[in-house]
């Protein structure tokens, strides 16, 4: 088996699954574990290790009406509510809405149920606070179709690979490869899976949303030791690094994208200090980032335009990539900012 170490799956993907199985499960009456296994795309391991949490959530003093109940038995679940649920809550409006937000969210994770326990509530709970659900809170985790979505977390819990079809945004083409899906996670409002893949003899990571086909195949491989955190964004050793300077209106640039080095420069000429970026300067920066793909940078140069000045790397991927646009387009004039500094 090649590839690198399967990942870990993170806290977060733990106490989501959590979240959405206890209520279906609990308005399902003993559903089997097969069932929840397949439903929320986890071994029956995973599942067991997620229902003994249940038992250690309750409120002080922690006495058996104030702690949920899960019966495991003859290869089905059953989970009872503590009688603390039954007992109205009070809630500011804020805290209302944060709720609803939060229940909103849920609704998206993999197996929930939309017209189910919680989606009912949360009509409920809009109801209550004079808003719509729909119109008041608009949570999406990417435009991921639901079915891919839930082919990768099943090949993925199965060990089973699949073939993509995968649009390559760093070469802007259609691909299609074959991968071993270690994981299926959300973060920064996508879904991702993490994979190794067999056209480049690697780990990758692929948005689910750039999926156009996604085929299980009947090959399994084997899930490699060494569990490992779950990130959107590793720079390899060997990619080229690029060095910018950017104009106050560009800043944004450092809270989107993972950088290795921040320096906020003086108003004046003068020696560059190094130091974080400081809040409310508003100040020139110079940030270091990894650069994976060219065509990854040239767009964010273009987007950037007059606002970055590339100093260490190479000074004409904007100019070029800007040609190249504006060979579309006979008669426009070339663009007016200079990349060279």
């Amino acid at each position: 088996m090649a590839g690198g170490p399967v990942p870990r799956v993170g806290a977060d993907e733990k106490l989501q699954r959590l979240l959405a199985l206890v209520p279906w499960v609990a308005a399902h009456d003993g559903p089997s574990l097969a069932e929840v296994c397949a439903r929320f795309a986890c071994t029956e391991t995973e599942l067991v290790e997620d229902l003994r949490l249940l038992f250690l959530c309750g409120l002080h003093p922690y006495t058996p009406d104030t702690l949920i109940d899960v019966d495991v038995a003859d290869g089905r679940v059953w989970i009872r509510y503590a009688d603390y649920f039954s007992r109205p809550l009070r809630l500011t409006p804020a805290e209302g809405l944060a709720l609803l937000a939060a229940g909103t969210s849920l609704l998206a994770a993999p197996g929930a149920d939309p017209e189910g326990p919680l989606a009912r509530g949360l009509a409920k709970l809009a109801a209550a606070l004079g808003v719509s659900a729909e119109e008041s809170v608009d949570v999406s985790l990417g435009p991921a179709p639901p079915e891919t979505l839930q082919a990768l977390s099943e090949a993925a819990a199965h060990h089973q690979q699949v073939e993509l079809e995968y649009y390559a945004f760093g070469r802007d083409e259609w691909t299609r490869r074959v991968v071993d899906p270690y994981a299926v996670f959300s973060a920064g409002g996508q879904w991702y899976v993490s994979a190794y893949c067999h056209a480049v003899e690697d780990e990758r990571l692929f948005r689910v949303d750039r999926v156009r086909r996604a085929v299980t195949l009947e090959s399994e491989f084997e899930a490699p030791d060494g569990p490992r955190e779950l990130t959107v964004y590793r720079a390899r050793p060997d990619d080229p690094r690029v060095t910018l300077e950017l104009e106050p209106s560009a800043r944004w640039v450092v809270e989107q994208y993972p950088t290795e080095s921040v320096q906020t420069l003086p108003p004046t000429d003068g020696p560059v200090g190094a130091v974080g970026v400081a809040e409310g300067t508003g100040g020139r920066l110079r940030v270091t980032l990894a650069v994976s793909e060219e065509a990854w940078l040239e767009r964010l140069l273009l987007r950037l335009g007059p606002s970055a000045t590339v100093v260490e790397g190479d000074p004409t991927v904007a100019a070029r990539a800007a040609r190249r646009l504006l060979a579309r387009y006979p008669g426009v004039a070339s663009p007016p900012w200079s990349t060279s500094g």
